[in-house]
């Protein structure tokens, strides 16, 4: 391990390996695409011209999703009625997203009474809880439709059955041991479902409920008998882009194409203008935005609701069609987002103290196999991305806990490849049932409560069953790059080509390089960013590039060369598009 003071004062970081990413031996792309763009595809299993193919007729069909059937028919049979639909949501990106489209797609399709519903979790928690069910009655729901949640609510399920309600969930989340009794259930990761893609965010599995109820209603006559237009649904993949890549899965080929189109609508102007004011107050231009602006600058914005205020406010951006309103509700969530930044690096700046203070004083500076780290002042609606920068700076699983409703305390993990997070929260609620009072999540992210006094135990239980699940590859941090790149590739052309050629993401990883570098310049930007020019080794002219918090880093204030590891990015500075590499990761030479 090694000491890095990106943070603040000198700190431990562990260094990771670089490893360049293998490539196939035969690749069979079109020639008209640089070299180093085949070569990046082919590392990523894309060695045939079909698997670029982004366009919606390859796109896995409503009807092989199980359970879509029976949902469908329940939600027509209430539109036939007039009966109250009420869609309950969750608090964050993806939730929000799954209900503005339900929302969207119900209304277009002539529902008549739909509404939805989402938690504050700092009253209700997450999911269909009771508590929710009982807030839900008093608006008299016939049907209640959840969104990217429900999957763990068993309780909740039961209530509503109780009530009167008829119950269909749509989520994503790995099921426990027992499902709810819910009227039906669509989810891809559910034990016996054969769907082939299992990486639909939550907004991904609701905009294939509302295709296959489309298909019944036109099956039907309904749109017919009723003198309404047939809904464009794909008008709706804005939606799915963003709650898609803001969610963090992983963009297999379904998840591509969806994300794909819905960066092409944004692009030529076809949006929701909500998502046109988010990127608007992000300083993004339309245009050219890329899956990582919708990760980096819309998500954030929208999940600063949910984080610190009440999610609703996200929705109504999402569901209005007055650009006016939009923009001005843009300006809160952009009020919020820097209010959770501010937070965020207080309580990121006490988790890392709280982590060297471990290392230092019980372990010598050795890493454990996880932390599970809890403070009395942490904002419940901030912990998961304090777990996130825990995990990613000490490669290890990461839970942080914040203050809950009396004597609990609410936990955000976040995992490493190789250790699926809730399996082992599963594990552990197995061995000590006692200890856990909820939890659910799926393999890089889960959420939990236990009671106060079960943090210590729990602690020791969990970083048990966590060393159990780590080797040695797996405790190692790594940064796979795509090689290095020739004198005549640093080209715009060439950015260009990488921006356009695919929606990069988690499981298709954005284009890394690395190389050996001159800094012939350098000065901090924004208080904390390292602003650079750089001189390739063995090649002529300089580079602008950029590090992103990395102001404080050794190699920034003393290094005269560095081996970095950068992206290929255009800069749009005043309408101007030049190269500027940006850069992840360096150590001075």
């Amino acid at each position: 391990m090694t000491a890095s003071p990106t943070d603040g004062p000198a700190r431990f970081a562990l260094r990771p390996r670089i490893v360049r990413r293998s490539v196939p031996g035969e690749a069979f792309l079109p020639g008209d695409l640089h070299a180093v763009t085949r070569r990046v595809l082919a590392a990523r299993g894309i060695t045939s011209p079909a698997l670029l193919d982004t366009s919606l007729k390859g796109l896995l069909p409503a009807s092989t999703l199980g359970g879509t059937a029976r949902a469908v028919a329940l939600i027509a049979e209430e539109m036939a009625q007039d009966g109250r639909i009420l869609v309950v949501g969750d608090f964050d990106a993806d939730g929000a997203t799954s209900t503005a489209l339900a929302l969207r797609a119900l209304r277009a399709m002539g529902a008549r009474e739909v509404d939805y519903l989402v938690p504050n979790r700092f009253e209700y928690g997450y999911g269909l809880t009771p508590g929710i069910v009982e807030l839900a009655a008093e608006r008299a729901p016939a049907l209640l439709i959840t969104v990217d949640n429900g999957i763990s609510s068993l309780e909740g399920v039961a209530r509503a059955k109780a009530l009167g309600m008829r119950v269909v969930i749509t989520d994503h989340h790995l099921a426990g041991s027992a499902l709810p009794a819910a009227d039906a259930i669509v989810n891809p990761n559910l034990a016996d479902e054969s769907f082939p893609s299992k990486c639909l965010a939550g907004v991904g599995v609701i905009f294939y409920v509302m295709t296959a109820l489309r298909a019944l209603l036109r099956e039907r006559g309904w749109f017919a008998a009723r003198g309404l237009p047939e809904p464009n649904l794909a008008s709706l993949l804005d939606l799915v882009a963003l709650g898609t890549v803001a969610d963090v899965v992983p963009l297999d080929q379904n998840n591509r194409r969806l994300v794909a189109q819905g960066l092409a609508r944004i692009r030529a102007g076809q949006c929701q203008p909500g998502i046109a004011a988010l990127a608007t107050v992000g300083g993004r231009n339309r245009a050219r935005l890329a899956a990582s602006d919708l990760g980096f600058a819309l998500g954030p914005r929208l999940n600063a609701a949910g984080r610190l205020a009440d999610m609703s406010l996200g929705i109504e951006c999402l569901l209005s069609d007055d650009p006016t309103r939009c923009a001005a509700i843009a300006e809160q969530l952009d009020a919020l987002n820097r209010e959770r930044r501010e937070l965020e690096d207080v309580m990121r700046e006490t988790a890392f103290d709280s982590v060297e203070r471990e290392l230092g004083a019980t372990l010598g500076g050795e890493l454990p196999p996880a932390f599970c780290l809890f403070d009395e002042h942490w904002h419940q609606g901030v912990i998961g991305i304090v777990a996130a920068r825990v995990k990613d700076r000490f490669h290890r699983p990461t839970i942080a806990f914040a203050p809950g409703d009396a004597g609990t305390i609410k936990g955000s993990a976040r995992s490493i490849p190789g250790v699926h997070i809730r399996d082992a929260l599963d594990a552990v609620a197995a061995r000590h049932p006692e200890l856990l009072t909820r939890f659910g999540g799926h393999a890089m992210a889960a959420g939990l409560t236990l009671a106060e006094d079960a943090l210590e135990p729990f602690r020791a239980a969990f970083c048990a069953q966590v060393a159990t699940l780590l080797d040695a590859e797996t405790r190692e941090r790594r940064i796979d790059t795509d090689g290095e790149l020739g004198e005549r590739d640093f080209s715009l052309e060439l950015a260009r080509e990488l921006a356009r050629v695919a929606p990069w993401g988690q499981g298709f990883p954005e284009p890394r390089f690395e190389g050996e570098f001159v800094i012939t310049d350098r000065r901090v930007v924004g208080g904390r960013h390292a602003k650079l020019v750089l001189a390739p080794r063995g090649a002529r002219g300089t580079l602008a590039a950029i590090a992103f918090g990395a102001a404080g880093e050794p190699w920034f204030a003393r290094a005269e060369s560095i081996h970095a590891v950068y992206k290929l990015d255009v800069n749009d500075y005043g309408g101007v598009e030049t190269v500027q590499l940006v850069v992840d990761y360096a150590t001075s030479l």
